[in-house]
């Protein structure tokens, strides 16, 4: 070993930043004291083998620095939620995850390099990942974008989420010629709840009336959200009237199996809602905006006809 190659490892391996260095064959040749402190796996039981994945995951899978190795990223954006790959393999890999690591029991979000190093003659030598913890950072990241697309009171997505995520389908699904349903939601009489119970009473029935609309809307792909007030709304992308009709009847005998006891309500001795049900077909160059008029025609005439009930456009 060349003064310089022993140097070069020595640094690698008391470097503070996590590091380990593959060969051409992807076995490890170096793993330095700050990936061993990351990881809890020891240097003895990888140093030599391929088996460096099990200090980062349950199951065999490539870390970056094998994918620079064998030159082939295909499928990377199965293994990573973030990644970059600018000039390929041979310019080295950026990508971040999520990582549950399996010696620690640790769950860290974790960007991570992976560099190439070549010989004179430009043969791949070695390949350097190196890992770094944004998990605080991530963290934080994540509760900002929770604040700004979650009501306060409910926890379901806000109005802002909702619009947007009615015009992001209405346009989608114009190009694909499916339909769109919109429910408005309202809680009966919930102004007598809160002039008989309380403010502190009213804010505990919409969240509980929140939490039976989550579970009575099951698609990952319908929203759910808070409207305004005592308003909710959903929003069922590819859904035609019938199977409209059928979530919002569910939605209605979701809220009532909550039984909210109230006291001056002239649909009944609980809590119950009203709900407008609109569908469309979206249309090139036509905006999203008659669905829900539509739908809160609907749910003016739910109001009319008695509460307590389900009324479609």
């Amino acid at each position: 070993m060349s003064a310089m190659h022993e140097f070069a490892t020595k640094l690698l391996s008391h470097l503070v930043t996590p590091a380990f260095v593959l060969d051409a064959n992807s076995k490890v040749i170096i793993w330095n004291k700050a990936v061993e402190r990351l990881t809890g796996t020891p240097a003895t039981e990888v140093l030599g083998t391929d088996r460096h994945w099990h200090a980062f995951y349950h199951e065999p899978r490539p870390c970056l620095a094998d994918l620079v190795v064998s030159g082939k990223t295909d499928g990377i954006e199965k293994l990573y939620s973030e990644y970059r790959d600018p000039n390929g393999t041979s310019c080295g890999l950026y990508a971040e995850n999520w990582v549950k690591m399996p010696r620690t029991g640790a769950q860290l979000y974790l960007s991570i390099n992976a560099g190439p190093v070549f010989d004179d003659n430009g043969r791949l030598i070695a390949v350097v990942e190196t890992l770094n913890d944004l998990t605080v950072r991530k963290k934080a990241e994540l509760a900002l974008e929770r604040l700004a697309s979650q009501d306060g009171l409910t926890g379901l997505s806000n109005r802002r989420v909702l619009d947007e995520t009615v015009d992001r389908e209405w346009n989608r699904l114009a190009r694909d010629r499916a339909p769109l349903s919109f429910l408005l939601i309202d809680v009966d009489c919930f102004k007598r709840y809160n002039d008989a119970l309380g403010h502190q009473a009213g804010d505990e029935c919409l969240r509980t009336v929140a939490k039976a609309l989550g579970g009575a809307v099951m698609r990952p792909a319908d929203l759910v959200a808070r409207y305004g007030g005592e308003e909710f709304a959903a929003v069922l992308p590819g859904t035609d009237m019938p199977g409209a009709m059928v979530v919002a009847k569910r939605i209605g005998a979701a809220v009532v199996a909550q039984a909210i006891p109230h006291p001056d309500s002239v649909a009944g001795e609980c809590v119950t809602v009203s709900i407008g049900v609109a569908t469309e077909l979206p249309q090139r160059g036509e905006e999203y905006k008659r669905l829900i008029k539509a739908a809160d025609a609907a749910l003016y005439r739910a109001k009319a006809h008695g509460r307590n009930r389900v009324e479609c456009f």
